[in-house]
Parts: C-alpha cells; structure tokens; sequence
C-alpha cells in the first residue's frame, strides 16, 4: 500500500504539466477564493478550488509535490554520500579518524536539526540550493552512526579477516567486502530519511526560510492559508492532506524494505 500511494505521488508530480488543468503561477482575481467543485461556488475547472490569489489549488500541490520531491531527495542523496563515507572511514580505520568523526557527529547531535536548519539559512539566505545542503548537513549524522556500527561488527567477519590475508588492499575490501553488506541499511535509512526531510522542507518553507513564493511547496500553501482558515479551509487543508499522504506513503514503504531486507525479519516463533 505504501509503495503504490508513492508511486502514485511520484507519478503524478512528474506529469504535472500534462494533468494540472491551469497554471499553477497564473492568478485570476474575478475567481478568487473559490470553494471546491462539490460546493456552492465551485468552478467546473477548478476541482479543488482556487486560493486568495485565483490560483488553481490542485496545480499548485501537483507542482508542490515537484519541488518537495526534488528538495528531499537531493538531500538525502548528498547527506547518504557525506555519512556512508564518514561512517565507512571511522568504522573501518578507528583510531583518531573514528574519534574526530564520532565527535562531530556527538556535537552536531546535541543541537535540534530543525533549529540548526533555520539558523543556517537565516545566514546563508533561504534559495533552492542552500535549502537542500542545510537539510543534508542536518541528516547525514544518521547514516554515519548506522554504517560506523555495521563496519565495526563486518570488519571481524571471517571474510573480511580472508580478505586481508590473500592481500587485499583497504579500498577493495570496502568496495568489495562492506558495501554490499551495508546496503540493505542505507536503502532503509534514506527512506526513512526522505519523509524527514520532506516534512523539514514543508517546516521551513512555512516559516519562510524554504521554498519561497510564487513558487509552490506545500509548506507555504499552508502558510498562505492560515490567514483564511475561517473561510477558505481547502487553501490549507488539501496540501496538509497531501503531506500527509506522502509522508506516510514513505513511513510504509520504509518498514516493507525493512522487513524486506532484514533476514531476521523473516523468522517466526511458533
């Protein structure tokens, strides 16, 4: 159920142009604050509505999905290359390059990620790029503590002990040796990690620091509508809808790989 409700958002937000009935930047004022279809007011081409602006509703989160998308998973994968690398080099190499990465990540543990994110883009100024390396500083704290743990246990494995006897060098036994045993927990926690950072996107572009209008997210949208909750409920309440339906798609689909590519999860006790 998860991996379909995903594949239908993810479907959907890359044939955004083709299905979003009107564009999503295109104000029209003579139609503003129109209910959805079902209501009195609706507009025939407007299924789910129009905000304070005349802006199709259903445009935007088709479009808002894109960017959420976009901005989450270009986060994880920068934050997966810096943890697994980091985690890779302290697990396997210990010593002083285990201690300085463990306490960097110790340190960088100590402070709430979301308020660490909005420190750095007051500093660095709120844009597309600097969005997605802040949300990237702020996770790959969760891979590198993941992988360090798994290479400290695989390193002792008779294998990779074989490994070193027939003269194997360090970077052959990472590539060849822990990385295919390290995937399993990476492809779980980049899921994971995915509906953290969609959820952290929609935060900050909420508080203004993301995303910034015109263009869509639905963190604004929610922002947007606050100011009309009494009496245009759709303008906050179908991007909070849709949120809520790709984050979960991804918490699901996160547990089945987990399940999935966890040996231990297939025995049973009788």
């Amino acid at each position: 159920m998860g991996l379909t409700a995903l594949a239908v958002v993810v479907l959907a937000s890359l044939v955004a142009p083709l299905i979003a009935p009107h564009d999503p930047l295109d104000p029209n004022i003579a139609l503003r604050l129109r209910p959805p279809i079902w209501e009195q007011r609706g507009v025939d081409t407007y299924l789910l509505g129009t905000d304070q602006l005349g802006r199709d509703l259903l445009g935007r989160i088709l479009y808002g999905a894109r960017f959420s998308l976009l901005v989450a998973g270009a986060a994880v994968l920068l934050s997966a290359l810096v943890g697994v690398a980091a985690g890779l080099a302290a697990g396997y190499f210990g010593g002083r390059v285990d201690q300085i990465i463990t306490r960097l990540a110790d340190v960088q543990l100590a402070v709430p990620s979301l308020l660490l994110a909005i420190t750095m883009l007051a500093v660095l100024s709120p844009s597309l790029p600097n969005l997605i390396v802040v949300l990237a500083i702020s996770g790959w704290v969760a891979f590198c503590r993941l992988v360090r743990g798994n290479v400290l246990y695989l390193r002792q494995r008779e294998f990779v002990e074989a490994a070193r006897v027939i003269g194997c060098g360090d970077g052959r036994i990472i590539l060849r040796h822990l990385m295919p045993n390290l995937w399993p927990t990476v492809i779980v926690v980049a899921t994971l990690q995915l509906a953290q950072f969609m959820i952290a996107e929609a935060s900050l572009s909420f508080l203004g620091l993301g995303i910034l209008p015109p263009l869509p997210s639905w963190g604004n949208m929610i922002n947007e509508g606050r100011t009309y909750i009494d009496t245009a409920w759709w303008i906050q309440a179908f991007p909070g809808i849709a949120m809520i339906v790709a984050v979960s798609a991804i918490g699901l689909t996160g547990d089945w790989l987990r399940s999935l590519l966890d040996p231990r999860a297939h025995y049973r006790i009788v």
